[in-house]
């Protein structure tokens, strides 16, 4: 599936371009449209709205199942994964992010960029967002944190490869089955980020697979139900066998 040029970035570009040509937003809103061969800005953002790649992901999901979410830096996993959340919350559903990566600046950063304010969220969905980036998260600290979340939550875990970065967190693999184990018995909807190895760079044109996933420490990742590859503008979805 190609992803369509995200809506932010083109309402950017027409910012800009009505304040360097001193026109109105609408009007360059209409030139920017134009440029992706739309006669007006609403048939374009229609477009956009109906191929939300975001949208499609979270339909995929089934209540208890895992998701990864991986690519090499500046690829769009975290905005990927942001844009989960939005859509979740717009259904009506919470959505919990944990970052081990990100602070509350970066995020607030990925959320302005999307458009998107946290201390709305409540008001215009309905759902809570919460966004925790403690550095003792971990499988324990996740489920203890999670107690009260409701069915079909949408939990984002950024992200894999330093779950366990601290020695006195169990070793990775014990503790994606944890977690494994949390989503089904409580029917989450979990989404982890994943670095692609830096080889990848150098294995030519194709998109990014399993076998890219950079594992410093052992994990069998037939424990993921599904898994996103974000590559070139490109996102390639497919379930883990």
């Amino acid at each position: 599936m190609k992803l369509d040029v995200p809506v932010y970035k083109l309402k950017r570009q027409a910012r800009i371009l009505a304040r360097e040509a001193d026109i109105p937003l609408h009007a360059a809103l209409d030139q920017i449209a134009a440029k992706q061969g739309f006669k007006r800005w609403s048939l374009l953002a229609a477009r956009l709205a109906a191929g939300n790649p975001a949208q499609h992901v979270l339909q995929e999901l089934a209540p208890g199942e895992l998701m990864l979410v991986a690519a090499r830096p500046h690829q769009g996993k975290t905005l990927l994964c942001l844009e989960l959340a939005v859509a979740a919350l717009n259904a009506g559903r919470h959505s919990a992010f944990f970052s081990l990566e990100y602070t509350a600046a970066d995020l607030s950063a990925c959320l302005h960029e999307l458009e998107q304010d946290p201390a709305e969220f409540q008001q215009r969905f309905g759902a809570r967002f919460t966004f925790d980036c403690s550095d003792s998260i971990s499988a324990d600290y996740i489920a203890a944190a999670l107690a009260e979340a409701p069915e079909e939550t949408l939990v984002v875990i950024d992200y894999l490869q330093i779950l366990d970065q601290q020695r006195r967190h169990p070793p990775l693999a014990e503790q994606m089955r944890a977690l494994q184990t949390l989503a089904r018995q409580r029917r989450l909807n979990m989404v982890v980020i994943s670095q692609v190895d830096r080889r990848f760079d150098c294995a030519g044109g194709k998109p990014p697979g399993l076998a890219d996933v950079r594992l410093p420490d052992p994990l069998d990742l037939s424990m993921f139900n599904r898994a996103c590859f974000l590559h070139n503008g490109e996102l390639n979805t497919m379930a883990v066998t």
